[in-house]
């Protein structure tokens, strides 16, 4: 950009704003747009799609421009943020009628992704978190903000793979970091924004944390000044108040989050068990997604929040599952979950009344929702277990807000105040009379017309109204000559004249000023009301976290009735003992029955050995039995006729292979970097799930490195481990080891073919099936046989097996008319279940 004297006035005062806010797009109000200049117009036009104009020269180059329609820029803001970028908004704050040059401008919000809270900006059923991180000798801090629901909270760690964990757990939409600091390849996926690194000051937090909490010490929060999160709390407030502009009343106590409460799955097991994220992309497929039937928006967040963050906290969770228990018994579930879908998303209406920028519908939203909430409350009372008891006691409808809402607001109010016709009739009696002055200005016309014709003789004269020249008297040139004296010309046209009068020019004043006074009036009310909201805040988020936690409540019974879930046994012991176990998502989209399992695993049995078929069900077995000890942890009814979950401390997943390129690493690389993680970690406590350990290199190298992996974990970790292998060699740990048994998931070969039960039995298996597989995957029939050939001679020891000569000739299927008289031969109540396979061998190769 150029300096700011060789352009207009206008264009001087956009770079003036501009220059402090170099980092973000200046959204410039002017009139009905928001325009974008230079650099910021060329990067929006792509963005957005829109066209790039220009106006204006700088250094004799034309000044790029581009811009949105003031009404629709929520679109067009949500796209910008999804994206990553934040925006300032910069007003008319001046009076264009009054201003002296170009009115007067200023920036009035700022947008970024971390701390958007208008509707149209965010995902409804996730969490949108702003995110501040600091680090130094004595380990990682991070506080973290829902600004929708004003929770604040933070951590400590000593290790950065916990906080890498906990960045993919929490999944920040904006991330906060010092300038100075080096964020390291694993923070590239996140939107990180360096800050300064006076923002991190320890002092400046404190003194930050104290202004905003209105308290003297930190002492209220259990907070101490060695504290490594300190300086990104206060980072993190700073930000917030740069962005926000006002006053942040909603923000509800700091909370120190303690990891050892909590069940740690890391960011891999996380992806590996599929908690968010599935390779199709698809939400369903996940376990949030299969959990997630919330009725409201604040019910899904909160369910999302408790699958990210399973407890070990004994009494929370017994009390969840003793309230689930509860709903199911009463009969009251359909019809609880059905008035909860009556109820908007009073936790983030309550946000945008707190920042002042709730709309006039937000305001109708609540109002309705607090009618719904006491339908819901009168529904609720038959349950009288305690902790659900105690939940529904919660369920205040705040009758004095509703109140005051059904008298201040329209039953339909336009979507924003900016033109009036918010506040209802009857509010105030100031806004009424200036309201009847603009509605009767129609009758006094009709009026004033009538008693112009009459006095002036003139039966064709008219009164009429335009914005550019106000109230007029029309008078047809024919009839000027009966213009009564007192009549002043106003406006000459070619066939009338126009005039106006003492009395009609008293009478546009009055109604002209009357609107922009009522407009000007209403206005202020509304801000009133809001502000007159401020000391509800706190009551409604207790309102709204009792109302999603009924929710996710009602969710869980439901899904527990509708898909056959138990109420598992919360033990102190170090248990795992499941009946019938099975993988929630996979039985809901697959066709075929699913297989349930057993599983029992405790201190005199710590590790299976699984073995079997490719295909046949390894890894869903072991995924099920994370998310069983998962969803118990969250309080949950789970997927099986039985289970004792005891108390385990963390989920490891050493499952599938890939490259990881970033960082250069090759598949091989990746998977004993993520064994030596669990090696490293795992306790006596945890649940570990190890898929094929040492597949990536020689035969010989990977059943070394298997085997004494599954040592180390048996002998030195002694970790619940389920651990797969096709090494047959480590099945041998059984009789060598006494918490080490062997169990495989059953198969049934036939011919060249299998048939994969998905049972599991104890003992090893006794082959892998791998030609058998490999055959349903479609390899070429000759590429099979040679492959047969080629086994036989390594099964019987040849030192040095020759490649196999082989044909493409394949073997002809039955004839029809032998199979049909074969059929005819066998008596049904005699066929045995090896006939009946060898049919349906023969059957498959004639189709």
């Amino acid at each position: 950009m150029s300096q700011s004297s060789k352009h207009t006035p206008m264009m001087q005062q956009f770079l003036a704003i501009k220059a402090d806010y170099q980092d973000m797009l200046l959204f410039y109000r002017m009139g009905d747009f928001y325009e974008l200049f230079f650099d910021d117009a060329i990067q929006a036009a792509k963005l957005l799609d829109i066209t790039l104009t220009h106006r204006g020269k700088s250094n004799g180059d034309p000044i790029p421009m581009c811009g949105v329609p003031f009404h629709a820029a929520d679109n067009y803001l949500a796209k910008l943020v999804k994206q990553g970028l934040s925006v300032a908004i910069c007003e008319q704050t001046g009076d264009p009628a009054t201003s002296k040059g170009p009115v007067t401008r200023e920036v009035k919000r700022i947008l970024t992704p971390g701390t958007v809270t208008e509707e149209a900006l965010m995902d409804a059923h996730k969490e949108n978190l702003l995110m501040a991180i600091h680090s130094n000798s004595r380990g990682h801090g991070l506080a973290y903000l829902s600004l929708g629901s004003g929770e604040l909270k933070v951590q400590q760690m000593a290790d950065k793979s916990t906080l890498e964990a906990q960045l993919t757990r929490l999944a920040p939409n904006e991330v906060l970091v010092a300038e100075n600091q080096d964020v390291g390849a694993s923070f590239k996926a996140f939107n990180c924004v360096a800050r300064p690194a006076w923002d991190f000051d320890p002092e400046s937090a404190e003194h930050a944390i104290k202004k905003t909490y209105q308290v003297h010490d930190l002492s209220p929060f259990g907070i101490h000044e060695s504290d490594v999160f300190l300086p990104a709390i206060g980072a993190l407030l700073q930000y917030v108040k740069h962005t926000q502009k006002v006053d942040l009343a909603h923000l509800q106590a700091i909370q120190i989050e303690h990891l050892d409460h909590c069940l740690h799955i890391d960011a891999q097991s996380r992806k590996n068990l599929e908690i968010n994220h599935h390779p199709d992309g698809k939400d369903e497929l996940t376990l949030c997604g299969f959990i997630d039937q919330c009725s409201t928006a604040m019910g899904s967040r909160k369910v999302r929040r408790w699958v990210n963050q399973p407890l070990r906290d004994r009494p929370i969770l017994n009390q969840r599952l003793q309230s689930i228990a509860a709903l199911i018994d009463s009969g009251l579930n359909p019809e609880l979950q059905n008035q909860l879908k009556s109820i908007a998303d009073i936790e983030r209406i309550v946000t945008r009344i707190s920042l002042l920028t709730a709309r006039p519908r937000d305001l109708v939203a609540l109002r309705e929702s607090l009618a719904a909430i006491d339908t819901l409350q009168a529904s609720a009372q038959g349950i009288d277990q305690p902790p659900l008891a105690d939940l529904v006691a919660k369920l205040d409808p705040h009758t004095g807000v509703h109140d005051l809402l059904s008298r201040a607001i329209k039953d339909n109010p336009p979507v924003v105040i900016r033109d009036g016709g918010v506040i209802a009739d009857g509010f105030d009696a100031d806004l009424d009379e200036l309201r009847t002055i603009s509605s009767d200005a129609g009758q006094y016309m009709l009026d004033f017309e009538n008693q112009q014709q009459t006095e002036s003789g003139i039966s064709s004269l008219k009164v009429g109204y335009n914005r550019v020249h106000g109230y007029y008297i029309e008078v047809s040139k024919v009839n000027s000559n009966k213009v009564p004296e007192h009549y002043i010309r106003r406006q000459t046209l070619k066939a009338v004249e126009r005039y106006t009068t003492p009395e009609l020019k008293q009478f546009e004043e009055k109604v002209l000023s009357s609107k922009e006074k009522a407009l000007a009036h209403e206005k202020a009310l509304y801000q009133a009301l809001l502000e007159g909201l401020s000391p509800n805040i706190a009551a409604l988020q207790q309102l709204a976290d009792a109302v999603s936690e009924l929710d996710v409540l009602a969710n869980l019974a439901e899904r527990a009735m509708t898909h056959r879930f138990c109420q598992p046994t919360l033990s102190e012991k170090v248990v795992i003992d499941i009946s019938k176990g099975r993988h929630p998502v996979v039985e809901t989209i697959q066709e075929t029955p699913f297989e349930p399992n057993d599983l029992n695993l405790h201190e005199q049995q710590k590790m299976l050995i699984i073995t079997g078929p490719n295909m046949g069900g390894k890894s869903t077995y072991m995924r099920q039995t994370a998310i069983i000890v998962l969803l118990a942890s969250i309080g949950s009814f789970v997927p099986a006729e039985r289970a004792v979950i005891g108390d385990i401390d963390r989920i490891f997943t050493r499952i599938g292979a890939g490259d990881d390129l970033t960082r250069g690493r090759s598949t091989f690389m990746v998977e004993m970097s993520e064994t030596a993680t669990i090696l490293h970690n795992a306790t006596h406590q945890s649940l570990v799930l190890m898929d094929e350990i040492g597949r990536g290199t020689s035969t010989y190298d990977g059943l070394s490195l298997a085997h004494a992996c599954a040592m180390h974990l048996a002998q030195v970790n002694q970790s619940f481990c389920l651990f797969a292998t096709h090494y047959f060699e480590i099945t041998q740990l059984a009789d060598q080891l006494p918490t080490v048994s062997n169990v495989h998931l059953n198969a049934v070969e036939h011919g060249d073919s299998i048939v994969f039960l998905h049972t599991v039995k104890a003992g090893a298996a006794n082959k892998s099936y791998g030609l058998q597989v490999a055959a349903l995957a479609g390899l070429p029939a000759a590429t099979l046989n040679n492959a047969r050939a080629y086994l036989k001679q390594l099964e019987n020891q040849d030192e040095h097996p020759q490649p196999v000569q082989f044909s493409l000739f394949q073997e002809p299927p039955a004839e029809p008319n032998k199979l049909a008289q074969k059929l005819r031969e066998i008596d049904p109540d005699e066929l045995t279940a090896k006939q009946a396979l060898d049919l349906m061998y023969q059957l498959k190769k004639l189709l």
